[in-house]
């Protein structure tokens, strides 16, 4: 479909949502707002007087959003008519902003749109207040909303989805699309209440393309269930998250996970010449959901195409702004020969980046390295009551034949010894290899075990490769001298690194605090134009 088309639907759709010409008051694509986007997470902004707004929501799985026509200059309140929401003086985001609490006013949902909503997904359709405060509240963020949604709906098609968002564009209602809810930065808030859209009951293959290397899901499918249904085949989707992620809500945060690994040659920016790439470079096509109902799909299965815009990658990332996916379609990999994971400690962090570094450019294939300061191999031992060596560690996966993931480990090994190293150590048994990838896995729950009652504010920063060990250094002495828990966990073979901050939400001097430790990195990480991708 033309570009042309397919846009003028997206503008057709919008004409009394939101003025296209306001998205310039925010950097943030996280949540929808009628005079910004924003995640729900504190972000850039303009140091300018900030314009009034509405919070229209946030998703793991693009929402349904309408854009008005970008010709328009005028701004009209979302979701419904401006005399229902006195919106003046609510602003959240913003330059210096560690906001957390998504204010929003609320519109009661109609019985008529209630029964609408039944009749199209029948008993899937729930009013219950613990499960609308289950998908109100993310259960691994801070971040929190003065409202939950007032109806949850649980589609099991993209034909439902369609009849969904139209009903719910006629009563000018938000919507908010839910995934996997492995989400650390708010995303699947209500702040305006609304219909959340749970995408669970679409989670099937729909086909393998077997010789293509393709394969075609819903959104609802989680990728460890997805790999679990491709190994037998030979294949498998290597993007790894957070247990639990869904493909839709993946697609939705463009996610890398700890495969996207920057080859040596390319030190510029993380999403530049990966390994595996992100999802922008395993998707190759989308089926999408506009607000006003329409149904389009981005491309073809072929690999490649000059013809027109890139409507995947447009959708891709986009966060709730653009449409509610529906199909993917993914390339697929074959699963590698063989594997190695290695492990070793240094006294430093700074050494364990410095080793990060001088391996990436040695131009031997890893496919992943992973950093842990000592606070977090701490938390490790603490939740699942292991001995290890509390000091910075780095873990590495090698892959390949059996000889080429063996030498890749001795040379390795070689530059770790070079670099104030110890305690090499490597699997290459499966059971082995997962028991050593669970300790990164999980270290985000780790933390928690030695706060129990405490909440996180989690920072995910990404420099060139070259700053990350100067930057991990700055960081980590400032982190080491704050009252707090502070831990930082890094994908080290991209730039990309989170420092998680451990307060006490009842206590607003451990939260000014966080909020300070939060915001030391964000000029840090600006000079000389270095990327961040969310606070």
């Amino acid at each position: 479909m033309g570009f042309s088309v397919w846009f003028s639907r997206l503008r057709s759709s919008s004409s009394s949502y939101f003025s296209f010409s306001n998205l310039r008051a925010s950097r943030n694509v996280r949540t929808l707002l009628t005079s910004n986007t924003g995640n729900t997470s504190s972000g850039g902004g303009s140091s300018r007087t900030k314009q009034p707004f509405l919070l229209f929501s946030s998703s793991l799985i693009p929402l349904a959003v309408s854009v008005s026509d970008i010709q328009s200059q005028s701004s009209s309140p979302s979701l419904c008519d401006s005399s229902t929401y006195d919106y003046r003086g609510v602003s959240i985001g913003g330059k210096g902003s560690t906001e957390y609490e998504g204010k929003g006013s609320h519109k009661e949902v109609s019985q008529e749109l209630i029964d609408e909503l039944k009749a199209i997904c029948q008993d899937n359709v729930t009013l219950d207040y613990d499960e609308r405060y289950f998908h109100g509240k993310p259960q691994n963020s801070f971040h929190k909303a003065v409202n939950i949604p007032d109806i949850v709906v649980f589609p099991r098609s993209e034909e439902e989805v369609s009849k969904i968002v139209k009903c719910c564009d006629k009563h000018r209602i938000p919507i908010v699309p839910y995934g996997g809810a492995t989400s650390i930065e708010g995303h699947t808030l209500s702040p305006l209440g609304g219909v959340c859209i749970d995408m669970s009951m679409m989670k099937s293959v729909k086909a393998l393309h077997i010789e293509d290397m393709d394969v075609v899901v819903e959104p609802g499918i989680g990728w460890m269930e997805l790999n679990e249904y491709l190994e037998p085949y030979g294949l498998f989707f290597p993007l790894d998250p957070g247990p639990g992620a869904t493909i839709g809500g993946m697609c939705a945060t463009r996610c890398s996970g700890s495969l996207a690994v920057s080859l040596p040659f390319d030190l510029m920016i993380l999403l530049l010449a990966c390994r595996y790439g992100t999802m922008r470079d395993n998707v190759i096509n989308l089926r999408v959901v506009l607000a006003n109902g329409d149904i389009v799909k981005t491309a073809s299965r072929a690999r490649k195409s000059a013809a027109g815009y890139d409507l995947t990658r447009l959708i891709i990332g986009s966060e709730g702004t653009l449409g509610v996916i529906t199909e993917v379609t993914l390339r697929l990999q074959k699963i590698p020969q063989h594997s190695v994971v290695a492990m070793c400690n240094f006294p430093t962090i700074k050494d364990a980046a410095d080793v990060a570094i001088a391996a990436m450019l040695t131009g031997i294939q890893v496919s992943r390295v992973e950093l842990l300061d000592e606070v977090q191999v701490k938390a490790v031992n603490i939740a699942n009551g292991k001995n290890l060596p509390e000091v910075p560690t780095l873990m590495f996966e090698f892959i390949g034949t059996e000889a080429y993931s063996r030498e890749q480990t001795l040379i390795v090994q070689k530059i770790v010894s070079e670099h104030n190293g110890s305690d090499f150590v490597f699997a290459e048994e499966p059971e082995a290899k997962k028991e050593l990838w669970k300790i990164r896995k999980e270290a985000l729950w780790a933390c928690f075990a030695m706060e129990p009652n405490f909440e996180a504010m989690i920072s995910d920063v990404c420099v060139p490769l070259s700053s990350l060990a100067e930057l991990i250094s700055k960081s980590k002495k400032e982190l080491d001298a704050s009252p707090l828990v502070c831990t930082v966990v890094a994908h080290a073979g991209d730039g990309n690194f989170h420092a998680v901050i451990l307060f006490d939400p009842k206590e607003d001097e451990q939260m000014r605090e966080a909020e300070r430790l939060n915001k030391f990195m964000v000029p840090y990480c600006l000079v000389d134009g270095r990327y961040i991708p969310f606070f």
